[in-house]
């Protein structure tokens, strides 16, 4: 996961609906059931998907009152800290 990336697309998210990353990401969940991709595209199309859960994770903290930093902060943490496990 990237930061800047996440930050991005939450931006997106404001200016536009959520609604399109969901839509992305279940296309690109259908297109890894594709038997012709290889190794290092699927792994390309994971960290895009798992960028867009994170924004769509970091946009609901924000609905919930926390300012983008706030929420951009305690979302790293909790990731960094599952990685730790």
């Amino acid at each position: 996961m990237r930061l800047p990336v996440i930050k991005h697309l939450t931006q997106f998210i404001e200016n536009n609906d959520v609604d399109y990353l969901l839509e992305t990401i279940e296309t690109l969940e259908n297109l890894t059931e594709c038997s012709n991709l290889k190794d290092d595209e699927l792994d390309v199309i994971g960290e895009l998907m798992s960028n867009m859960f994170g924004a769509i994770e970091v946009d609901n903290m924000k609905k919930t009152g926390l300012s983008e930093k706030e929420a951009l902060n305690q979302f790293m943490k909790r990731v960094m800290g599952s990685i730790d496990k």
